[in-house]
């Protein structure tokens, strides 16, 4: 519905009710509908699935309308990366929020920084989803509170030109809302706990959960050593309670990211069933590490034996308890992760990877392809990994390869400064900027994400204020390096009780108490010196 036809409908609404509403102004009333276009989560979660599943068609039929994101913590961080993105790119479309667990747990918690083990209280995910899409509306509200303060201007100078204009921008609005990629690591217990929490982060907005196939009670960071992962079945189980929790809340559309920690995990803590030879649980222990014995007397006391391409295998067990895999294994396994995974429920793959490589990508890709021909990735852009000695060791390696003399560059310190300017540097720093271009073409990423970007972003500007304002340059240090450059980049938190809803709020009072209301944006207000 318009502005004016809401106007025209909440105007037969008040007259309905024969003067007892006559201080109601359907003018005001239309505008806070305007101001709140979102009524609950399940409202987002349901707009922005539609969102991505247009996306994902788009990037099936064009490899190049990839879409990306950034990592938050919290919602004023991705308040105002959306905003940034509108205001310099004029549209949020194929851009979201990634939530990430890591940050959760070392941002989030109450128990304070923790490693990214699941050990952080499982309802602070679900409310980070719901205060960023807190922020995000907030923001489509302030956004329009300028355009109806402006479009009042223009009706009391009786500029209609100039009104229509603004009724058109606030009938087309673009919200702020996108979509969330939400981390519910492995799910935090078992099948009924993914379930339980996956509803929680669904009614609180999330249209797209990534689930990892780690054992949830071992779990650990994609990029540390130490993972643990469980049998397909018992992974199936919690994508099946995912999307149970997707249709039981009417979001028939939600999408679902299963993320394989296979290619650096060597460990799984259970045996998976078999019934028959070739099945898939029999698929999963044919990589399991062992030595083959011919008779009791090889048995041992606790020992596990399992029947492994027609012979008999005694599991290499260690002292945890758990069961290792045969080295060099993983690729193998991550291909039967995904094609298992997208064969059974999930709209998505995010392979955990140790470096940052198109070709060793689209190897595992390719391969997944053969099978499910439309697979396609959620990738981390991780900041764990090294990107500058990766690209610059990739470029070598290259060179070296062709036959080119690399006898200038030390593979090894490849991250020194000395190599900035260098041909090599360069190169890689333009494989890098193209890294997401030429991954979405050649390996099947759909979606490219920085998890932790804003942790990383906090440090190094807090940093670098801290230096300037407790040394020599005092007070400027925050004038130049933050207050000045908000100006004239027109950073709209310059203006910081406006950016917080002193405007909205001042509006409301006027609404409500007409001309008693007591408002805070007189010419008192030093917001006023920001023009």
């Amino acid at each position: 519905m318009s502005y004016k036809d809401d106007i025209k409908a909440l105007a037969q609404l008040r007259e309905a009710q024969q003067g007892k509403w006559a201080s109601i102004s359907p003018e005001n009333a239309a505008r806070m509908r305007a101001q709140n276009r979102f009524r609950t989560g399940l409202d987002i979660a349901r707009y922005t699935a539609k969102i991505m599943r247009e996306d994902m068609a788009a990037y099936d039929a064009d490899s190049s309308q990839y879409t990306q994101s950034l990592g938050c913590w919290h919602g004023f961080i991705g308040q105002q990366k959306l905003i940034s993105i509108k205001k310099h790119f004029g549209t949020t479309k194929r851009r979201y929020l990634y939530l990430s667990g890591w940050m959760v747990a070392a941002l989030r918690s109450e128990f304070g920084p923790l490693p990214d083990q699941s050990m952080h209280e499982k309802t602070s995910v679900s409310g980070l989803i719901g205060e960023l899409y807190t922020f995000l509306r907030q923001a489509d509200a302030w956004e329009l509170n300028h355009l109806f303060r402006d479009l009042e201007a223009a009706q009391k100078a009786g500029d209609k030109t100039k009104a229509d204009e603004l009724i058109a921008k606030i009938d087309n609005h673009e919200t702020h809302v996108v979509p969330i990629i939400a981390d519910i690591d492995a799910g935090f217990g078992n099948a009924e706990a993914t379930y339980l929490l996956a509803k929680q982060m669904i009614e609180a907005g999330a249209c797209c959960i990534q689930l990892e196939n780690q054992v949830s009670d071992e779990k650990q960071c994609g990029h540390q050593d130490g993972k643990v992962t469980v049998p397909h079945e018992d992974f199936l189980a919690k994508i099946n309670a995912v999307r149970y929790a997707f249709l039981e809340l009417g979001v028939d559309d939600g999408v679902i990211v299963a993320r394989t920690d296979s290619l650096g995990a060597g460990l799984t803590q259970k045996i998976a069933v078999t019934k028959e030879p070739g099945d898939l649980g029999d698929q999963y222990n044919s990589f399991l590490d062992g030595e083959e014995i011919t008779s009791a007397s090889d048995i041992d006391n606790g020992d596990v034996v399992i029947k492994q391409n027609g012979k008999l295998v005694k599991v290499k067990r260690l002292a945890s308890g758990l069961y290792q895999f045969k080295p060099g294994t993983g690729e193998d396994r991550v291909v039967l992760d995904c094609i298992t995974s997208l064969q059974n429920g999930a709209d998505l793959l995010w392979i955990e990877t140790e470096k940052p490589h198109v070709g060793q990508i689209a190897s595992m890709v390719n391969r997944i392809r053969e099978v499910v021909p439309d697979a396609k990735l959620v990738y981390n852009n991780s900041p764990s990994f090294n990107w500058t000695l990766n690209f610059r060791q990739q470029v070598f390696d290259a060179w070296e390869k062709e036959g080119k003399d690399v006898s200038a560059y030390d593979r090894a310190g490849l991250m020194s400064a000395e190599y900035d300017d260098t041909e090599l540097g360069k190169l890689a720093d333009e494989w890098t900027r193209n890294f997401q271009r030429d991954a979405a073409r050649e390996a099947g990423i759909f979606h490219h994400l920085i998890t932790l970007p804003t942790y990383h972003t906090a440090a190094l500007s807090t940093d670098n204020l801290a230096k300037g304002y407790f040394g020599d340059e005092g007070m400027l240090a925050y004038v130049a390096g933050v207050q000045r450059r908000e100006i004239r980049e027109g950073i709209a938190t310059v203006k910081h009780q406006d950016m917080a809803g002193s405007n909205i709020g001042d509006d409301h009072k006027e609404f409500f108490h007409g001309e008693a209301a007591l408002k805070a944006g007189g010419k008192d207000n030093t917001m006023n010196q920001f023009g």
